[in-house]
């Protein structure tokens, strides 16, 4: 079975859980560019609570490009705001050390298209949870994929349904979880600075019947 997704900037937990459950993902590269979704932004902890670090597109929100032609507008220096603010939120975390110097790297060479800063980011993650799978990207686009050997999990995974996901996501030790409590499904690299190496073994955590979640989503989609 292959698992077909979005391409998205440094994706949640639950992204990273559903894909370990597959040996063959599919980023689907034919889609029109979508806002409001985790394309170009993720969710960190901070001092004073969650914090969407949005990458800059041509175009903004009215982009209507193929999703592989979104450019990144690098007139804004994004790069250096998001990294001050993921030093600032995890430069205290017990694996920052281990894993912040190869990060910061990504951080300091431009990138012209979100879909390579994307993917090189999550090849990266992949690699830290010793994730292999094979990587492709789709061929057409697909509006159905029913009898097609794939689990459908696009824009399963928006800010508008990570609350569907939190009783999935693995329970750790943030660094600011004294002050704001426990936040699940944040970007991966919250568990990895806070777990290391651990991460891998939580992603196992709490089994997800996948196929029964993406109908019963597509289904929610489709009622809206």
């Amino acid at each position: 079975m292959i698992l077909l997704i979005e391409n998205q900037y440094l994706p949640s937990i639950i992204f990273y859980k559903i894909s370990n459950e597959y040996t063959h993902i599919e980023f689907e590269q034919y889609e029109t560019w979508q806002k409001m979704s985790f394309r170009n932004r993720c969710r960190i902890a901070t001092a004073n609570g969650p914090l969407d670090l949005s990458v800059p597109v041509v175009g903004g929100r009215n982009a209507d490009v193929p999703v592989r032609e979104a450019m990144i507008d690098n007139s804004q220096l994004w790069q250096r705001r998001h990294w001050r603010s993921i030093f600032s939120a995890y430069s205290r975390s017990p694996w920052f050390e281990h894993y912040g110097v190869e990060l910061e790297k990504f951080y300091t060479i431009p990138y012209r298209f979100l879909w390579d800063w994307n993917l090189d980011l999550c090849r990266w993650v992949f690699d830290k949870l010793e994730i292999l799978p094979r990587i492709s990207f789709s061929e057409r686009y697909r509006k159905q994929t029913a009898d097609s050997g794939m689990i459908d999990f696009r824009n399963k995974i928006l800010p508008s349904t990570l609350g569907i996901w939190q009783h999935y996501c693995p329970r750790y030790t943030q660094v600011f979880e004294d002050r704001n409590g426990f936040i699940p499904n944040l970007s991966i690299i919250d568990l990895l600075f806070c777990e290391g190496p651990r991460a891998a073994e939580l992603l196992k955590q709490t089994p997800v019947d996948i196929q029964q979640l993406a109908a019963a989503l597509t289904h929610r989609r489709n009622k809206i």
